[in-house]
């Protein structure tokens, strides 16, 4: 028996960014004001179509960056977060987008372009906390991109990405305490980080720019997982909730 010849569904490809960065110590996002309908005048992540079929994912996401925001991701970690699919999730047509995350250390504003009317910073909480409302389903892209920022830091040297090229122990465990939101032992992280071969490298330089004592300064190092991880608390304000 002939199997019946299947009709293959006609999609549009996307791409949306997802931001971090640690800014005013607060962990901010980037966002965009959209400059034509669908959510004309809406809050949005960076993102767009693909250019042609030709395009690479990759390629597209850091062409949509620098149009929509006119920054460069430089020294970021960037990866793909998941891809959403949801059959309404644009009202033009079926849109699937693949989002990427990139974790980056502080970056200038944002100069707006392409169909954005307006880019800036904005403090992830918030969104977390749903006050304020995203064009399309941004809103569970922003929890999701925070939430693997926070498990990431669990057990990779991420948190490196977030600093500056040198930096001090106290800095890089402010990083972690503004991610997941809470306070954590000086001496106890001291000594997890330290201790994992090749997370961080001593540049042999100290630095006073906090006051009180020299602070010794470090470089991120070639480790990339750290064993044993450092483990956050459950915190129950976090983005593991539901959005519909």
């Amino acid at each position: 028996m002939t199997e019946p010849t299947r009709r293959i569904i006609e999609v549009a490809i996307a791409v949306d960014l997802a931001v971090l960065t640690v800014r005013d110590d607060t962990l901010q996002i980037l966002l965009v004001e959209r400059g034509t309908p669908p959510w004309q005048g809406s809050l949005a992540l960076p993102g767009g179509f693909l250019d042609d079929s030709s395009e690479d994912l990759d390629a597209a996401a850091k062409r949509e960056l620098i149009e929509e925001t006119g920054l460069d991701l430089g020294r970021a970690h960037l990866e793909q977060l998941r891809t959403y699919g949801s059959p309404d999730r644009d009202p033009r047509r079926r849109v699937v987008s693949v989002c990427y995350v990139a974790f980056v250390p502080d970056l200038p504003a944002p100069e707006a372009g392409g169909d954005a009317q307006a880019a800036a910073w904005a403090p992830v909480e918030p969104l977390l906390e749903t006050r304020t409302e995203l064009a399309f389903d941004h809103g569970q892209i922003v929890d999701d991109a925070v939430e693997r920022a926070r498990s990431k830091l669990e057990y990779t040297t991420l948190a490196t990405r977030f600093c500056p090229t040198e930096f001090t122990v106290a800095e890089l465990r402010r990083v972690y305490e503004i991610v997941w939101d809470e306070t954590l032992d000086q001496r106890n992280f001291h000594r997890k980080i330290t201790g994992t071969k090749g997370a961080l490298i001593p540049t042999g330089e100290q630095t006073t720019r906090h006051g009180g004592r020299p602070a010794a300064l470090f470089r991120s190092g070639p480790a990339t997982f750290l064993h044993p991880p450092i483990m956050r608390s459950m915190n129950p304000s976090g983005p593991n909730r539901d959005r519909s």
